[in-house]
């Protein structure tokens, strides 16, 4: 038995079941049947195809398809022959290799590295950097991980292999050590035993070294210097630790180095506040501290700093004044509210808390989605100087019917307590747009707060009471789509990028689009036909993979403008609509109760199931088009309202009780007016309804 290099459970080889797709693999094998699914390899890019990239690991290939990419092919950056890592998917009958995408993209993400063989897996005994090959003997070996000084000699000693944290030529290199930089034999000599400083504050008190912001360190290249702030993660990888800290001003990692792939400071872990010590160095024009001290500050140092840093981030996090997109009453009558939240999305992102964009799978959703998304991601990119920070800090996930049930909030959190426990990362900051605002939601919710993970709901329609108490923060219209008051929220969270959202609310409305939003339209250069084919285009890419985030798609919609790609996919969207509009009204039942029109449409006996458009949007349709007071879509077990009155549906679901005592109606707290009952009193349900609905359009038209 031996014990995993990450946790040191035991385990049959060096790491166990848990920690598989923490570590990058070396393959050995000869044969496709070798490899281990779920894995994750270094590879090397062989080719491209139209359909994909071909990528060798070790003496086989496999395909990297193009709908495994988090980005269109054309876009990718790779050349033939440059290493990447991978993972291993699926290993077919016929020996193809199917390949999915790696966010990480270095060895200095993954926390350690193996090698896969067929006589089983073991530690690498050689690591490499990006493409950059480089070797250990054992002599060297013995000097990267602290071995005796005397065991070495000059004509033993071989260089270093080449590290993560690869000094600049031109540098010094009196802290590659750390790293595990290339050291020549005398300077590994005189620090192969030296152990990295660590303790108390009190034990970084004799070196009189004064304190920079992390925003000035590219002025202090070649110098040692102190940094004091927040561990916002720490990742072990096969060379140095990696600890990523922030400041009131920024964000700089920082290498600890002890033995190849030995955890540095384990004491230290992420939220800690600490004092840290190192000289500054630019590698691959990122800054980055090799660290000498690293300490934990406690009692009034801690509170000092943490006093700074919230202050700091309070005043970055919330603007001067907020500016609304356009001169409309119903967002200035929320403008507190906006900017309430724009500072709460604002200081998450400034404090490395992942951002999650939780929206409804529709066009509104799809659009107040991508407008929180336009603003955070730049916002990203500038505090994180990793080219993937984009893709740790933020996630954009679309949700069926508008409602965050417990199977959706049980996937966010178990991901949430993984990436805290792989990555030390902070429980992100949920954003609900387009939905989360009804009673529907609670449990949801609710078990986000149980761990503490912020929330914001983002909406164009009134929350429910409960949730309104359950929110941290809340951004709440009538009359306005949720992507409008999104848009608002994304302009005052970073300005910068104003001039790309005034569109975008007048894309999410069905109806006739708020004169403040048109001339904004038309300023954008979006006229009403285009914004009906973008908003056309979006619902029909809505419905597809409603799972998937969409991210380059909906760019090249809304923000690239691709009036040919709109136009190509909302004429998709008119024939795939029309020919569901005319099933539907060739079946309609038409029932007339004391002068009042009720159009009443089944659902399971006269409209495609899991084929466009989805129940909610052919209803809308039809209430648009057809004369009648009310449209009613009945299912086996479930029934849908739409009228153009406002509906009570707390005292319709009362009536239905009545009528219907046995038949189990509920109100399950869906966006739109929705009825659940037992499917064996369907009809009693149905009539009650009818009945009900027609009485309400009457008394409302009286």
């Amino acid at each position: 038995m031996a014990n995993c290099i990450i946790c040191g459970t035991s385990t049959e080889g060096p790491i166990c079941e848990v920690h598989q797709e923490d570590v990058a693999f070396e393959f050995e094998g000869d044969h496709p049947s070798q490899l281990t699914p779920e894995r994750y390899y270094r590879g090397r890019v062989d080719g491209y195809a139209d359909f994909g990239v071909f990528v060798d690991i070790g003496n086989v290939t496999g395909l990297l398809h193009r709908s495994k990419l988090d980005r269109r092919l054309e876009s990718l950056d790779w050349e033939v022959g440059d290493d990447v890592f991978v993972q291993v998917n699926n290993i077919r009958d016929n020996g193809d290799i199917d390949l999915g995408w790696s966010i990480r993209q270095s060895e200095r993400e993954f926390r350690g590295v193996l090698v896969d063989s067929p006589d089983g897996d073991y530690l690498a005994d050689e690591y490499h950097d990006d493409g950059d090959e480089g070797t250990a003997d054992e002599g060297a070996a013995d000097e990267q991980t602290g071995g005796s000084p005397e065991e070495t000699t000059e004509t033993e000693a071989e260089p270093e292999p080449e590290p993560e944290y690869e000094p600049e030529p031109e540098q010094e290199s009196s802290a590659d050590e750390q790293s595990g930089g290339t050291p020549d034999d005398e300077e590994l000599a005189e620090t192969a035993t030296n152990e990295p400083e660590s303790g108390r504050q009190e034990d970084s008190e004799t070196a009189d070294i004064g304190r920079i912001a992390v925003e000035d360190l590219r002025e202090h290249v070649g110098d040692v210097v102190r940094l004091e702030g927040e561990v916002v993660s720490a990742r072990q990888t096969s060379g140095p630790t990696v600890f990523e800290l922030r400041d009131e001003t920024g964000v700089v990692d920082c290498a600890a180095f002890v033995e190849a792939g030995v955890r540095a400071y384990p004491d230290i872990e992420a939220d800690d506040v600490v004092r840290l010590d190192g000289e500054v160095r630019v590698r691959r024009d990122e800054i980055q501290v090799e660290t000498e001290s690293l300490v934990e500050l406690e009692g009034d140092a801690e509170a000092a700093v943490r006093t700074r840093m919230d202050e700091a981030l309070e005043a970055r996090a919330r603007p001067d004044e907020t500016e609304l997109l356009g001169d409309d009453d119903a967002l200035d009558a929320v403008a507190e509210e906006v900017a309430d939240a724009a500072a709460t999305i604002r200081r998450a992102v400034l404090e490395s808390r992942p951002v999650v964009v939780r929206h409804d799978a529709t066009t509104d959703g799809y659009v107040a989605g991508a407008a929180i998304e336009r603003a955070v991601l730049p916002l990203v990119e500038s505090e994180h100087a990793t080219a993937d920070a984009v893709y740790h800090y933020f996630d954009r996930r679309p949700l069926e019917d508008g409602v965050y049930d417990m199977n959706d909030a049980t996937k966010d959190v178990t991901r949430m307590l993984g990436d805290r426990e792989r990555h030390d990362e902070k429980l992100p900051l949920f954003v609900f747009a387009a939905a989360g605002s009804t009673a529907a939601s609670m449990d949801g919710l609710e078990l986000l707060d149980v761990y503490g993970a912020p929330r914001v709901v983002l909406d164009g329609r009134p929350a429910d009471e409960s949730v309104a108490a359950e929110i941290d923060s809340l951004v709440t219209t009538e009359a306005r789509t949720a992507a409008t008051v999104a848009a608002n929220v994304a302009g005052a969270v970073n300005d910068e990028v104003r001039e790309d959202l005034g569109h975008l609310p007048a894309v999410s409305y069905w109806n006739e689009v708020p004169e403040p939003y048109a001339e904004l339209a038309a300023e954008a250069g979006v006229d009403e036909a285009t914004a009906k084919d973008l908003r056309e285009a979006i619902a029909l890419e809505a419905f597809y993979q409603s799972y998937e985030d969409k991210r380059e798609l909906i760019v090249d919609l809304l923000f690239e403008k691709q009036t040919g790609l709109a136009e190509q996919v909302a004429e998709q969207f008119r024939t795939k609509l029309e020919a569901e509009i005319d099933t539907a009204t060739a079946n309609l039942d038409e029932r007339t109760v004391d002068g009042a029109t009720v159009t009443v449409l089944d659902t399971d006996a006269y409209t495609h199931q899991y084929d466009f458009p989805p129940t909610r949007l052919l209803l809308d349709e039809l209430r648009r088009r057809l004369d009648a007071d009310v449209v009613i879509g009945v299912g086996t077990d479930e029934l849908h309202v739409r009228t153009d009155d406002a509906l009570d549906l707390e005292a319709l679901v009362a009536a239905l009780q009545l009528e219907a005592p046995d038949a189990g109606v509920s109100d399950p707290g869906a966006r739109e007016p929705k009825v659940e009952f037992l499917a064996g009193e369907r009809e009693a349900v149905l009539d009650a309804v009818v009945d009900a609905v027609a009485e309400r359009a009457l008394a409302a038209s009286a």
